[in-house]
């Protein structure tokens, strides 16, 4: 009797874990495609923007001026290109007016190695490399590590690949 009941646990158990992989997988292929929905909106967007505050509020000259993320006062903003930008002090906000296109991120404020790989995905502001004078902005330092391995070819790829994600 008692080994009835232990292949009945057993059965059981199976049975849960069934379900459970089942659903993990469901749960998976859920994920993927709310992703994947997000990537195509992300595609009709020509700018990243949160809450339509560019870099998630950090001030575009103190990535050139410090070489940090550093985040900008909300009383001390500019409008460019239909995007609010925030900065840290009021010379950085003049030194932006004079040259926006020198500051804003490339890639409309988008991951950068994203870009380079045919797909749009948002950022973390300390995720970021000045290279030869222009902005790119990473998904997270983790993936700004792959950006660097080559950042002549993702910027070749970028460039190719922008003007398609960008026509939405």
């Amino acid at each position: 009797m008692s080994g009835h009941v232990v292949r009945g646990k057993v059965k059981a158990a199976t049975a849960r874990l069934d379900r459970r992989a089942f659903l993990a997988l469901g749960g998976g292929a859920l994920a993927t495609a709310l992703m994947a929905a997000g990537a195509r909106k992300a595609r009709a967007e020509k700018l990243y923007l949160d809450g339509g505050v560019a870099i998630k509020g950090h001030d575009p000259v103190a990535y050139f001026a410090s070489g940090e993320a550093v985040p900008g006062d909300p009383a001390i903003t500019a409008n460019h290109d239909g995007a609010t930008y925030r900065f840290a002090s009021a010379e950085n906000r003049q030194t932006f007016l004079a040259e926006p296109d020198r500051y804003a991120p490339q890639y409309g404020g988008f991951c950068a190695y994203a870009v380079a790989n045919g797909y749009t995905a948002p950022i973390d502001p300390e995720a970021f490399t000045v290279h030869d004078g222009k902005l790119y902005l990473n998904f997270s330092k983790g993936v700004r590590s792959r950006w660097e391995r080559d950042i002549p070819g993702n910027i070749t790829r970028g460039d190719a690949n922008w003007p398609s994600l960008s026509a939405g």
